[in-house]
């Protein structure tokens, strides 16, 4: 197929068409890139970071815009796409705020009749492949410090959401962008490949499937290139005897249905200490219930579908055979009638009497479903919340800090929260482990990814 199409999951309408570039196509569009970067790179840091700072600003001066187009694409409630235009900027700015700090020279003691140092410079071409459940916050993260840095950007957004990377790309050539250093691409996954392992590609940041990341490693393979793979997760949360409960209830019911449960780090399997396990359950079935599942375009909808009927499908098939499995749905659906069968229209699901023989538990389940199991000692919840495949974030609900602060070594995760959930730091290193893939986007840490080391040595005369 040689044509993108955008199916909206709202009322299944194609909302957008465009052709594919050609492999010949992606191979130009690297060369400009190539060449841009040059240029680019030896411009001052001040003069890019103004630049940039300036494209965010445009960005947010246009957010209905993007708010509304987020909607349609992929159908988040209206209510909640103009977050997104938020967190981007948030990202966005602090990682333009740090650029100073993270891409200064490494000094090293003093020798004498030496000079010498480690600077940072740019690695030239990153190829940015963003999904679709954040178009804009799964971008930034790569994007603003990559130029930052130095670099060229290709955004290769999913097909879903390609109207995102057309008004990305605008928006950062209205603030003075110079031509040919952020492009966008649309294109098949062949073509794509192709790219990835032509010489002109330096660097992949790509946010996806476990499948897709596997699908990017064999492309780079024998390149010797950079790739930051954020692969999704199974994201768990303990809830402690002591925690604030309506504070936990709140965040992890959120947690959980924010975005249609459509995040990698959202919420999918929570344990509760035993003790407070019934009000626990009691509370998050009354608070899940208030959920107002629509037409996302409706600023009361709370609930919207998720991105296509094939993935509601997928988590239909999840919940079916975890309940066929002995699991309890506690969520009464006659209060969700806009749910049916063969539409992206999902009921949230908030089922007990799981076990991690069932998938709700051990596969990753993108859409508005939850597992809640009693636990009777921290080590129990400890070893179930390792029991996964995937290590992204993993969530602590406690008043003891110290307790916290010991859990937290032994979780076998990128980011440990206490008192919070399904959130992003950019002043905190984005990372995971297992299935999660591997590398460091967002903070200090992620300008090392997109610079390579140069060091100099000099004899003085």
């Amino acid at each position: 197929m040689n044509e993108l199409v955008t199916i909206s999951p709202i009322d299944a309408r194609v909302i957008v068409r465009r052709p594919h570039a050609s492999a010949a196509d992606a191979q130009r569009l690297a060369r400009t890139a190539r060449e841009a970067q040059r240029a680019w790179a030896r411009r001052a840091l001040e003069e890019r970071v103004r630049i940039l700072g300036a494209a965010i600003d445009v960005v947010v001066q246009r957010g209905e815009t993007f708010a509304r187009d987020i909607t349609r694409q992929m159908g988040r409630p209206i209510s909640q796409s103009p977050g997104e235009l938020k967190g981007f900027a948030e990202r966005g700015r602090h990682m333009l705020a740090i650029a100073p700090e993270a891409l200064q020279a490494i000094g090293v003691p003093e020798k004498p009749g030496f000079e010498r140092a480690i600077e940072r410079e740019p690695v030239g071409t990153v190829l940015t492949i963003a999904p679709w459940n954040y178009p804009l916050l799964t971008a930034v993260n790569s994007i603003v410090p990559a130029l930052a840095a130095g670099n060229a950007v290709i955004l290769k957004h999913s097909e879903q959401t390609p109207l995102c990377a057309e008004e990305l790309v605008g928006a950062f050539s209205a603030a003075g962008l110079p031509p040919g250093l952020f492009q966008f691409i649309h294109a098949s996954h062949e073509t794509i490949e192709g790219l990835i392992r032509s010489p002109e590609i330096d660097h992949v940041a790509f946010t996806g499937s476990v499948r897709g990341g596997a699908a990017v490693e064999h492309a780079a393979a024998g390149r010797f290139i950079g790739r930051g793979l954020e692969l999704g997760g199974n994201d768990p949360a303990y809830v402690r005897a002591d925690a604030d409960l309506a504070h936990a209830v709140e965040s992890l019911v959120d947690g959980a249905f924010f975005n249609a449960g459509q995040s990698c780090c959202g919420i999918q399997r929570i344990y509760v200490d035993r003790p407070i396990y019934k009000e626990f359950v009691d509370r998050a079935v009354a608070l899940t219930e208030q959920y107002r599942l629509g037409n996302p375009l409706d600023p009361q909808t709370s609930l919207g579908p998720v991105v296509r009927a094939r993935a509601a499908d997928e988590v239909r098939r999840i919940v079916a055979a975890s309940v066929a499995a002995g699991a309890r749905n506690l969520v009464d659906l006659r209060r969700f009638p806009e749910a049916r069968e063969g539409t992206p229209y999902l009921a949230p699901s908030l089922l007990t009497e799981v076990s991690h023989a069932m998938p709700v538990m051990n596969e990753e389940c993108f859409g508005p479903v939850v597992g809640v199991m009693p636990v009777d000692s921290d080590e129990q919840a400890l070893a179930l919340m390792n029991d996964s495949r995937y290590g992204l974030t993993a969530a602590l609900f406690t008043r003891d800090v110290q307790a916290a602060r010991r859990l937290g070594r032994e979780l076998q995760t990128g980011t440990v929260f206490m008192n919070r959930c399904d959130y992003l730091d950019p002043a905190l290193a984005w990372t995971g482990v297992k299935n999660t893939g591997h590398g460091i986007s967002l903070s200090i840490l992620g300008y090392q990814a997109l610079t390579r080391a140069k060091s100099y040595h000099f004899r003085l005369p």
